[in-house]
């Protein structure tokens, strides 16, 4: 069996997660077991719900425990097998780890010729492309000439909601850090509008997203939290719709509570949070949906891919200083 290395936990973070937190094991990777096959893991997707599973919370999955490899969804090659249903060569996804190797029981056997590259598999075939789709379209329901507001919208989920929203027939707003990134809300990814949140108070937000969406927001499509949630609740419109995907702005520190909630009573709107976990069964449905309009050229996807393990921190931290341009993903072979 091969030499592997792995990225663990060995301390639960206080804050910003920093090296002393982390490990990189070498080890012999342990011979497979009846039903069991051995995975080379090619890339790992690094997303913010990560930091959350590093904590010792009750939450829609378990802590990883201290001395685990860090929990994460992968893609790669097959190559030992003594499962009949993943044979050595196959490519699958799996969640993995931040591992090189990874012994499994169970995966998802996937055509690395579907997309036009194997990592968009990543994107739009695990979980940030469901997310995208079935958040926007199963929890927020926006109809044609409806006005969708998204925050995060430049990173991997945010992206993909506003041109869904767009493909759906409605007017899509994006909020996002910097000039940078909110030109490629435009030119990229086909938002009506984008708001710059940075330098910006919540009143400042909430005047430049009533500018933005003058007729009101339907959907509030919320991966951020903080003010910039509190800003969009002060422009939902009678009967609205707030998807509930992320709180970014939330993960390092003592959630601050929503000072605007009452705002849902007002416009007799509702507030849902989304989990991949309770729609399984419509996640295959879709990653098909989102594979074929990637291959029809109607949705664009924008890839960050960091190279070694050893670089595993520094990516993740990424996800919080906002400097990452597109999905995260971390190469490991």
């Amino acid at each position: 069996m091969p030499i592997n290395r792995s990225f663990t936990l060995v301390r639960r973070p206080s804050g910003m997660p920093e090296d002393a937190d982390f490990a990189l094991v070498t080890d012999e990777t342990p011979g497979l077991s009846e039903g069991q096959f051995l995975v080379r893991n090619h890339y790992a997707s690094l997303d913010p719900a990560m930091r959350g599973w590093m904590d010792d919370k009750p939450s829609y999955m378990p802590p990883i425990r201290l001395g685990d490899v860090i929990r994460a969804s992968t893609i790669g090659v097959v190559v030992q097998s003594r499962h009949a249903d993943f044979p050595e060569g196959a490519w699958v996804a799996t969640l993995g780890g931040i591992a090189e190797y990874s012994v499994q029981q169970t995966g998802r056997l996937i055509d690395p010729a579907a997309l036009p590259l194997v990592t968009n598999y990543l994107s739009v075939g695990t979980g940030v492309g469901p997310t995208a789709y079935l958040g926007l379209l199963d929890i927020g329901k926006p109809r044609a000439g409806e006005t969708v507001l998204v925050s995060g919208a430049a990173g991997g989920v945010g992206s993909l909601v506003g041109q869904i929203a767009k493909i759906q027939g409605c007017r899509a707003i994006g909020i996002a850090g910097g000039p940078e990134k909110c030109a490629r809300l435009i030119d990229d990814y086909g938002y009506d509008a984008a708001i710059d949140y940075r330098g910006k108070s919540e009143q400042e937000l909430v005047s430049a997203i009533r500018a933005a969406a003058p007729d009101g927001v339907d959907v509030q499509f919320e991966n951020v939290g903080g003010a910039i949630l509190d800003a969009g609740l002060m422009n939902l419109n009678a009967k609205g719709r707030v998807v509930l995907c992320g709180l970014i702005s939330q993960y390092n520190s003592d959630p601050a509570p929503s000072r605007n909630l009452w705002q849902l009573i007002v416009h007799g709107a509702r507030i849902e949070g989304f989990i991949l976990t309770q729609h399984i069964a419509r996640i295959p449905q879709a990653a098909a949906q989102l594979t074929q309009w990637v291959n029809e050229g109607r949705l664009r996807i924008d890839e960050h891919i960091e190279e070694g393990i050893e670089n595993a921190l520094p990516a993740f931290l990424r996800l919080f200083a906002g400097t990452n341009h597109g999905k995260m993903i971390l190469k490991l072979s």
